[in-house]
């Protein structure tokens, strides 16, 4: 059956094998994603900047230090995975617990919400235990949705690993390179 074959309404359903893509901001992530997503995968777009873009259209300058800013983050990453099509494989930018991760960095109260997030995520296995941890490129570019310098990329890239690591996951290392390679590494790894 190909990754992307819906199977048969006959056979035994088969669960999907979700990987996270994760990493500080300005890593290369999510043009990696797009990069897989050409390769023909299932790939789950990030919702934190889709969520930064929406307030700040509507005239939040800093979105991430707004009431609910965190509980809208799941809220959308919760509806992109149940909306995500019927695939074997799906590639995530980003879970929940990239969440978790923003907000440790943030200094915020982890909200009710998102730990019963987390909760149901390790109670249900609904990530790969493989995490691919994409690595800091030497510089971070500047968007209305990325105001973070270098050092505070680093800092954030290992808070994600930190959380990542302390619920479990292994961490698969993606270090610099240029996009085709480091696509190329991750879908090797997933169609092994």
């Amino acid at each position: 059956m190909s990754t992307t074959q819906k199977p048969n309404p006959t056979d035994k359903p088969v669960r999907p094998h979700r990987y996270v893509l994760t990493g500080a901001p300005g890593v290369g992530k999510t043009t990696i994603a797009h990069r897989l997503r050409a390769r023909g995968l299932t790939v789950v777009d990030e919702a934190a900047t889709d969520v930064i873009a929406d307030r700040q259209a509507r005239g939040e300058q800093e979105p991430w230090n707004g009431p609910g800013f965190l509980e809208e983050v799941l809220q959308t990453q919760q509806e992109r995975q149940q909306n995500a099509p019927d695939t074997v494989i799906q590639i995530y930018d980003r879970s929940p617990l990239c969440t978790l991760a923003l907000a440790h960095y943030l200094q915020r109260t982890v909200p009710t919400a998102l730990k019963a997030a987390i909760d149901r995520i390790e109670r249900e296995n609904v990530y790969q235990r493989q995490v691919f941890l994409i690595h800091p490129i030497g510089f971070v570019t500047p968007t209305a949705a990325r105001r973070i310098t270098l050092e505070e990329s680093l800092t954030f890239a290992r808070i994600h690993e930190q959380v990542y690591r302390s619920h479990g996951y292994e961490l698969i290392d993606v270090p610099p390179a240029p996009i085709e390679q480091r696509a190329s590494a991750i879908e090797t790894h997933i169609r092994q």
